[in-house]
């Protein structure tokens, strides 16, 4: 498995929680050698250990999610180029990240009330503590929607937390690039937010 070992996590709890702060996923799956990549909100059922998500129907990926196969989902943490500069030792750069790859059996959901629940507990948890919306299963707008989404849970069958965190490194320098991991994932990004959104 890549990458190397000091670079590998299995600490479940960690890679659970890289999963609840990052839930926009990649789902990937594949037929006939050819790979579907879609990007959607995944979370993580405490009671079930499961994963459940929705997608559209009309997703060309549908045709790849059969109850009992395989995909592999991403959930992506931060990540940042790291110079040598801020190392005390020399070192070359790198690039530090935090990396999560799920391995799971896809089992959809085909009843359109539990449909419904993963929509109101996929809200709940989007929307935080300070939840300011709350979705009822008896919303009259889920009734026309549930027919146009297709709801899915994944029994994890594999966990890879593949955290590059300049572990390799001497104390010192491991946590001048946790700062800097931490520094520029602050890094106020409004600029190019506002120039993608003209």
């Amino acid at each position: 498995m890549y990458p190397p070992p000091h670079h590998q996590s299995h600490e479940i709890v960690k890679m659970i929680s890289v999963i609840k702060h990052f839930p926009l996923g990649m789902l990937l799956s594949a037929k006939d050698g050819k790979p579907f990549v879609t990007h959607i909100p995944i979370i993580y059922n405490e009671t079930s250990k499961k994963l459940v998500a929705h997608i559209d129907r009309s997703n060309p990926q549908m045709e790849t999610l059969i109850d009992g196969d395989e995909v592999t989902l991403v959930f992506k943490g931060p990540d940042t180029y790291i110079s040598p500069s801020v190392y005390t030792t020399p070192h070359l750069p790198t690039w530090n990240y935090i990396i999560v790859h799920i391995t799971g059996k896809v089992k959809l959901i085909n009843d359109p009330e539990a449909a419904k629940q993963t929509m109101v507990d996929m809200t709940e948890f989007l929307e935080g503590e300070a939840q300011k919306f709350e979705l009822k299963k008896d919303d009259t707008r889920m009734e026309r929607l549930i027919n146009y989404i297709q709801a899915f849970e994944i029994e994890i069958t594999n966990w890879e937390g593949k955290f590059k965190l300049s572990q390799d490194k001497i104390p010192q320098d491991f946590e001048n690039a946790k700062q800097e991991l931490i520094k520029k994932s602050r890094k106020d990004v409004s600029g190019f937010i506002n120039m993608i959104y003209e």
